[in-house]
């Protein structure tokens, strides 16, 4: 090769070689197991990190076995709250057992066999001698309690109740209800022949003219108003007294089971909370799923709507010394009637704490 030839060759390569430096990718090469990045095309400024989502909270699961009557006032919440989930949505799982009254569901608390009870006005006096402990309130006053009388037998006030046979369940709101309706007309029990019996079981005798009226409530009364036609006659209710007394309902459980269980009491009361407002906002479809619940025509619950005061737990779940003055004053017919020799401090009975903290973790969530 003549050194021309060698030296045209020497040039080509050296301008390779510069084109290379030029217009090649400074960069090194990426590895397989990490690609290059593109190079930023402009500055950036640093960033805060994106905040971390939320985790839900956890809870321990825990079973609860729960007593309830057979009527929209009682189990109106409780189904309310299985039905939308809001027991499930805490950890809870409920399991229902239906009674007859308030008495009958405490003595199944005090053998283990319940642990949670919903119950009415009268059961509360047992509430008061320490037999169990209050730790949400239901409904600030039932409306569904009534005296019915039954015309045919002679009777169209409750003035004329004197002599005559009447149902009563002892240690339930039905035995309240009939001692206000006495007392208005100037009678006492002992003015009248009195027969035990559960509300159902009033209700056939009623029918069947077994008896001349009975202390009963909704839906009930209902079904009696229904079955006597004109013959029926309302004696004496709940609105008939509610310029001197309260009837609440209550979520209740045993001394023991608070004091080993106070989560799930926190828990349980919390998802109550839920419950009252859809309740409030949704009575007739909670009147429905009772009807199924409960196995009761469904035109009887939705007429039952009016039983009690829906709306007043709704505002005051929250107000624990609103709520204290209710016990107070419901204290009070007891110690009137002298269910109570005297009077009780209702922190004796009632965990406000409890109410408390459910609320307070109920509106944190909403």
């Amino acid at each position: 090769m003549n050194k021309s030839r060698l030296f045209a060759l020497l040039m080509a390569a050296v301008m390779v070689l510069a084109l290379a430096a030029c217009g090649g990718n400074n960069n090194p090469p990426a590895s397989p197991s990490e690609p290059a990045s593109p190079a930023p095309t402009e500055p950036s400024s640093p960033s805060e990190p994106a905040p971390a989502e939320p985790s839900a909270p956890t809870y321990e699961p825990a079973t609860v076995r729960v007593a309830y009557m057979p009527n929209l006032g009682s189990a109106g919440s409780l189904f309310v709250g299985i039905d939308q989930g809001y027991f499930e949505e805490l950890g809870l799982t409920v399991e229902v057992y239906q009674f007859q009254g308030g008495p009958a569901e405490i003595a199944a608390q005090a053998s283990g066999d319940i642990d949670i009870s919903q119950i009415g006005h009268g059961a509360h006096a047992l509430c008061i001698e320490g037999q169990a402990v209050i730790f949400q309130m239901d409904h600030t006053t039932s409306l569904s309690d009534v005296v019915v009388g039954n015309k045919s037998h002679g009777i169209n006030t409750a003035a004329d109740l004197k002599g005559k046979t009447v149902a009563v369940q002892a240690g339930t709101s039905s035995e309240i209800i009939l001692q206000q309706a006495l007392a208005k007309a100037g009678l006492t029990v002992d003015d009248i022949k009195t027969v035990e019996m559960t509300v159902d079981g009033m209700t056939t005798a009623m029918i069947t003219g077994q008896v001349d009226a009975a202390a009963a409530w909704s839906p009930n009364t209902i079904t009696l108003q229904d079955a006597l036609g004109d013959n029926y006659v309302n004696l004496g209710g709940n609105a008939d007294f509610l310029d001197s007394a309260i009837f609440p309902s209550s979520y209740i459980t045993s001394k023991e089971y608070a004091e080993k269980n106070r989560d799930v009491l926190v828990r349980f009361a919390q998802a109550l909370n839920k419950a009252h407002d859809y309740r409030l906002a949704n009575q007739e479809y909670m009147a429905k799923l009772l009807s199924k619940e409960l196995d009761a025509p469904e035109d009887t619950m939705i007429r039952a709507l009016g039983e009690a005061d829906w709306e007043t737990i709704t505002k005051d779940c929250g107000n624990m010394d609103a709520i204290k003055t209710v016990y107070e004053t419901q204290q009070k017919i007891f110690i009137n009637n002298g269910r109570i020799p005297e009077a009780v401090p209702v922190e004796n009975y009632v965990l406000f704490d409890v109410m408390k903290d459910a609320y307070d973790a109920y509106s944190s969530a909403k």
